[in-house]
């Protein structure tokens, strides 16, 4: 009785600030409704105990709790994610760059090894499931808005490649090759020497199968490696949703490896995640503490000016920088739909843990850049202090 009361005095507290879409199940067969509105969310706590992890609504300790089997969240991904943040918000002191600090993030070979195979090499057949067909898992372009999936991922890669003023024969290394689809079209239609490296052993081997289904054995190389063990120079160089990996100490380092392997007339592009606070801060009310521990484990997010003071101190020159955030919140709202429309067989793949992991992450993505606590952005760069009649006048090269 003492529990039920204080979620009482709690929900009376919330829903004086916001009417929400919620019914709470108690485990004694009683419910709270926050609004009269019919709940599209509904939270049931199966035992007493499980009352404080809604006392204390963080993302963290509600995302943990619903993961781990400790509550029961029932409705869409999206209003779950709406609803908790509204909780949280409502009940909670917004918490930035302090909670990030205290975590310790340490970037090593093993260690950076190990949180990409921890999160890319769950199946093949997992991403199959919600990724459009050529397994591209970064942000699509959609050009006009009204593009499927699998055509907006492409005209992402032609995008990229039109940036990089791609030309027949030039030597290509994409750091971070995912399956493949950006080297393997830079190689089709452009006639690029191309090499992707991975460090996920499924990317890897189903990539090369890739290559050699294409028959572009002769353009294409994909290797289980490092970036920072690739030798030699390329014409350009690729990098698609790798260097949230790498760490905030560590991206000047990544920079120069960037700028040893780049040629010195070749350009480079970045596209990557960041964050939009200044100070490189935590996204508020713990959803990078759960997204560090059950998602991409040592994975960092700078804002995009840190970006480009060490892209400098690598040595590299920021020609054009394009924010592709309303992009990618569509992207991951796709993914989200196609998650759950094959519920049953990714529960099937991977379990009900993993499944409960990925509804929430994919959709919290969706939320992060709809209200601007992360963007993606793209950008072109290539070796600083070169005469700037090398230098396009204009855009107009990325579109014709």
């Amino acid at each position: 009785m003492f529990l039920q009361n204080r979620l009482s005095a709690w929900m009376s507290g919330v829903r004086q600030q916001t009417a929400l879409p919620l019914r709470i199940e108690l485990w004694n067969g009683q419910h709270l409704d926050f609004s009269a509105e019919a709940p599209r969310v509904t939270i049931r706590l199966p035992q007493a105990s499980a009352a404080r992890y809604l006392l204390k609504p963080s993302l963290s300790n509600l995302g943990s709790a619903y993961v781990e089997g400790l509550i029961e969240v029932r409705g869409a991904a999206r209003d779950m994610i709406a609803v908790v943040n509204a909780l949280a918000r409502s009940t909670l002191k917004e918490h930035g760059r302090f909670p990030r600090v205290m975590r310790n993030f340490r970037h090593d070979r093993k260690k950076d090894a190990e949180a990409i195979r921890y999160h890319y090499d769950v199946s093949n057949a997992f991403y199959q499931q919600f990724l459009d067909p050529a397994m591209v898992y970064s942000c699509a372009y959609f050009e006009h808005g009204d593009e499927d999936l699998a055509t907006a991922q492409t005209k992402k890669i032609d995008h990229i490649l039109a940036k990089i003023r791609l030309r027949r024969g030039q030597t290509l290394l994409d750091i971070g090759c995912g399956w493949g689809a950006l080297v393997l079209r830079a190689a089709r239609e452009y006639g690029a020497r191309c090499v992707g490296i991975t460090l996920s052993q499924n990317q890897f081997e189903l990539a090369r199968e890739r290559v050699r289904e294409a028959g572009l054995e002769q353009l294409v190389e994909i290797r289980l490696q490092d970036y920072r063990d690739v030798q030699g120079q390329f014409d350009r160089i690729t990098s698609v949703g790798m260097f949230e990996h790498v760490g905030l100490k560590h991206l000047p380092e990544y920079f120069r490896t960037v700028n040893r392997l780049l040629a010195e007339d070749g350009v480079a592009m970045n596209h990557g995640i960041t964050s939009t606070d200044p100070d490189n801060g935590e996204t508020p009310y713990g959803g990078g503490e759960f997204i560090d521990k059950y998602v991409f484990p040592q994975g960092e997010l700078v804002h995009l000016g840190q970006v480009l003071k060490a892209m400098q101190e690598g040595g590299l020159e920021a020609y054009d920088v394009e924010n592709l955030r309303r992009h990618y919140a569509r992207t991951c709202a796709i993914w989200t739909d196609n998650f759950e429309a094959r519920a049953a067989c990714i529960k099937a793949l991977a379990g009900d843990k993993r499944f409960r992991i990925w509804h929430v992450y994919l959709a919290g993505c969706v939320y992060g850049f709809e209200q601007d606590l992360l963007s993606l952005y793209q950008i072109v760069c290539g070796k600083a202090g070169r005469n700037p009649r090398v230098l396009p006048w204009s855009r107009g090269y990325i579109y014709t």
